[in-house]
């Protein structure tokens, strides 16, 4: 499944109330977020436009401006993108109205989301970091930032978070 279909999808369980399965498929399109590059740049702003909508949608303004600043460097680059830029230009006219006190949790990095799945396996810190192939302090880095993200301060902490969430 693509980023943008995963966003479509957070969009539609949000109308539907299911905010779970909304956080579900955001975790699951910002795990692919990488694949959406300067190479096919319709299909990248579209899918971060789609993203940022759906975390507006969960009053995560700190994430919905973090992938409207990425859609916009995607557009500064390629600004003949049919109907795109307006519709860019409208959320940051919306975001822009938005308190800073309405900003929600700061969004986990495609990094600290590769980590996140792996955090409840019975692996340690240096087997997580040879799947990943990053080393075992690179992990722990990743690890304590997630931890302070979520709020946490322990692993188990952060596998029971992220449990609840589901």
């Amino acid at each position: 499944m693509s980023p943008l279909l995963h966003a479509v999808a957070a969009r539609t369980a949000l109308h539907r109330g299911d905010v779970p399965r909304a956080h579900d498929h955001l975790v699951r399109a910002a795990q692919l977020r990488p694949r959406l590059t300067a190479a096919l740049p319709y299909r990248a702003v579209q899918a971060l436009l789609e993203l940022a909508r759906a975390q507006l949608a969960l009053t995560d303004v700190a994430g919905a401006r973090a992938l409207l600043r990425e859609a916009q460097y995607l557009l500064h680059q390629r600004p003949r993108l049919g109907t795109l830029p307006a519709q860019a230009a409208r959320l940051q006219s919306k975001l822009d109205t938005l308190h800073e006190t309405t900003t929600g949790p700061t969004p986990l990095t495609t990094a600290e989301l590769r980590l996140l799945p792996l955090l409840s396996t019975h692996l340690t810190f240096r087997e997580i970091g040879e799947r990943l192939y990053i080393s075992r302090h690179t992990v722990k880095s990743h690890a304590l930032s997630v931890y302070r993200k979520l709020g946490v301060s322990s692993r188990s902490q952060a596998i029971q978070h992220r449990r609840c969430r589901a």
